[in-house]
Parts: structure tokens; sequence; C-alpha cells
């Protein structure tokens, strides 16, 4: 069943209430929890699809773009993967309570910084389902309380995803219900409440486009990690393999074009223009992706259509692809910190000082060398799944797994001293 609790700030005010309790459960017993939710989920994976279909099919009627609704389903390899990825993070190490480094002063204190609970973590979050379950896990393992306000779109869906969890969480005593709690509203007031709701939450991650990241950014009082845009680059260098530069740029853009870690601009180094480059065109189209290239693009391969400025800075999120040919790797390290939007961005060369230049010098929270940027993932990374991708610097970067959802604390061990 789904929350009893109405209101935002009644939701807010009983996850932030429960945050001391669930802050000190035991690894064993947030383990349990875990492995309950997974059943669970498995449990009700038909009921979960069927509400599924039901989002997914109006979606469909009201004209939602093909791309939010595969962000939108769950089907069952999908589901399957819920309930594994649970499973995965309950595996993991727990970082609550770890000593990150500690020192001994010359007046003998002994400082330690512990990691702890952030508290309660709210996420905003559009059309994706699995983001339900994914930050119920990562906020249990973490001792967190969760606040979920997902989409009107994927709300069936949800609701049913919240039951199963729920239903886990209920077998084992010394978790609160109040853990994990689903927001019903999906106004933008409940949004904006969330948002402002100071004092009860202690980390919000909007998960959603352009817009909900703005309305962050204006109205947030709350602390905030933004899990921004996703304009990522492949910058295909004069060194590199030719083999290794189309299996990396195919996969980067046509795997999964829906996600943000998909390559939305593809970069050319002059040199490859001729031999190369009609080459790889000719196979992304294959596959149905649509090309926007510049002149020099056009030049070589004519069925381009013809890139305008604003195709720079666009997140397509589909099979449409942007190709500029640049003269060198200064020149793509110049476009990417113009046009990038600090997520993924990936190089192919066999040179290696060239590699270690882009790395250095491209602002992003993850960097590939001759591999694809759909590895930009939590659950690639090793974390199990991610709250997000942080597109900031400040306290979080890149894909976002337990240890950024934790907060260090410097415990002071004396036997008597005083300051003097």
């Amino acid at each position: 069943m789904t929350t009893t609790v109405q209101s935002v700030s009644e939701v807010c005010r009983a996850a932030a209430d429960a945050a001391a309790e669930v802050a000190v459960l035991s690894t064993q017993d947030k383990d349990r929890v875990l492995l309950a939710m997974a059943d669970a989920v498995e449990r009700h994976a038909e009921q979960i699809v069927r509400a599924n279909a039901d989002d997914v099919a109006a979606a469909r009627a009201s004209g939602v773009s093909s791309t939010l609704c595969d962000r939108l389903t769950l089907n069952e390899r999908r589901m399957a993967g819920l309930s594994a990825a649970i499973r995965t993070i309950a595996a993991l190490p727990d970082p609550v309570g770890e000593v990150v480094t500690g020192w001994t002063r010359p007046n003998g204190i002994l400082i330690q910084q512990v990691r702890e609970p952030l508290g309660v973590v709210a996420v905003i979050y559009e059309a994706r389902p699995n983001v339900t379950a994914e930050v119920a896990a990562l906020c249990v393992k973490t001792g967190n309380c969760a606040v979920l306000r997902g989409s009107s779109m994927a709300m069936a869906t949800n609701r049913a995803v919240l039951a199963a969890i729920q239903e886990g969480i209920a077998e084992v005593d010394e978790m609160p219900a109040a853990a994990v709690q689903l927001i019903d509203d999906p106004s933008r007031d409940a949004a904006l409440e969330l948002m402002r709701a100071k004092g009860f939450v202690d980390l919000l991650v909007p998960r959603g486009g352009p817009e909900l990241i703005a309305s962050v950014e204006a109205n947030a009082t709350v602390p905030t990690v933004i899990d921004g845009a996703g304009n990522c680059h492949v910058y295909i260098d004069t060194a590199a393999d030719r083999r290794i530069a189309t299996d990396v740029a195919i996969n980067a853009k046509t795997s999964r074009p829906s996600v943000c870690n998909a390559m939305e601009t593809l970069l050319v180094h002059r040199d490859l223009a001729h031999d190369w480059l009609p080459g790889v065109l000719d196979e992304l189209a294959l596959l149905g992706v649509r090309i926007k290239g510049d002149e020099t693009v056009r030049a070589h391969w004519p069925r381009a259509e013809a890139a305008t400025e604003s195709d720079w800075d666009t997140e397509y999120l589909d099979l449409v692809l942007a190709v500029r040919v640049v003269d060198d790797a200064e020149a793509a390290i110049r476009h990417i910190r113009r046009h990038g939007t600090a997520n993924a961005e990936a190089i192919v060369t066999a040179d290696i000082q060239t590699a270690r230049r882009f790395t250095q010098l491209v602002d992003a929270g993850s960097v590939f060398v001759n591999t694809s940027t759909r590895y930009s993932d939590g659950g690639e990374f090793g974390y199990g799944v991610e709250i997000g991708v942080s597109t900031q610097k400040l306290h979080a970067r890149g894909p976002m797994g337990l240890a950024a959802l934790t907060t260090v604390k410097n415990v002071v061990w004396g036997n008597g001293q005083i300051r003097v």
C-alpha cells in the first residue's frame, strides 16, 4: 500500500522524524530490508508491469515521444534488472561508519573523519519508474530516508513499485515505514513545496529535463545536487584506431539513445574526414540515425542535413546526431568546453599524451578514453545503481553511488586535553 500521509509537508516531517532511527540501523538490518524489498519486487512484478502498461498506453495516447515512452517502460528484462540491482546494493560494503582518514595531533588528540547518513534525501524525477526502486535501495543502504516525487506520467507504476517496496520494509521490524515515501501529488506546487522543505530535506536531487532543473535552481532552499543534461561528445583523433573509433561511435549513439550518457555530438579530426567519416556515417544512417553536419561533413557525406549553431547545444535523446570536423584535439576540447554539459565526454586515440591532455582539460564528471560514454552509469562503475549523475562539482561529481549519500563527521578523541 502507499503511504497514508497526504501533504508534502507531512511526508517530509515523517521522514525527518524517522531519520535518526534509520541512521543507526546495523548493516545486517539494512541488508535484510534490501533483500526483502528485492523479493517483494519480484512477487509484485506482474502487477507492476500491468500498471506500467497503463501508464505507457496513456503516454502514447497523449502524444508523448518515443524517447520518453522508452524511459517509462518496464518490461520483463528491466523488471529483472530492478530486483538484481537491489540485491547488488545489499552485497556492497556499507559506507556508514567508515573511517575515511584519521590522524593524531601533537597534543595526543585523535581526529577521525567518519561517514554518516545525510538524513532525508528527496528526488524529483520524470518518466523513469525504475528510479523509485533504485533510490529507495540506495537510501536504505546508506541509512537515509527517501522522499520520492515522480511525474504524473508514471504515477500508476510508481505506486505499484512503492507498494512492493513497503511490503519488503514491513518484514523487518527495525525499519520504520516512513523510511521510503512517495508523494502522490504530481503538481508543480507540490514540487515547489518539496524544493522549499528546509529543515526536513537534507539533499534534493532533480532528475529531469531543462525546465525541472531551471525550477530547482531558481526555487530550491534545500541543498541540491543537479542531475543535469547530457550533451555528450565523442572526439575521434587522428591517432585513433579506426575499428575502435567506429565501434565506440556506434555504441555511444545507438545502444540506447534516450539516456543522458548517449553521444549527441561526434567530433572528428580533419585527417579522418575523407577516409573514415563517410563509412561510419553510412553505418549510423543504416541504424536509423539522422545526421546533422557542418560544411566539411556535408562535403564528404552529402546526405547530412545542415547543422545549425543550436544543434551543438542540443541533447536530442533520440536517433539524431550532430557531427563536426575539427582541426585537432585542441579544437575538440574548445568545442566541448563551450557546448558540453559536464556529464560524460570521450576521446578515441592511440596517442597517450593527447589522451592525457584531453582528460585534464575537458570539464566533465566522467571522461572516457577509447571506450563509450554509455559507461557513465552507477551500475557500470560498480556502485550498484546511481541516484543521479552530478554535473556539478560539490559535493559529488559524475555517477552518484552510496558514498555520495553520506557526509563526513569529524570525531575527536581525547583523554582530558584542554585548549590553552
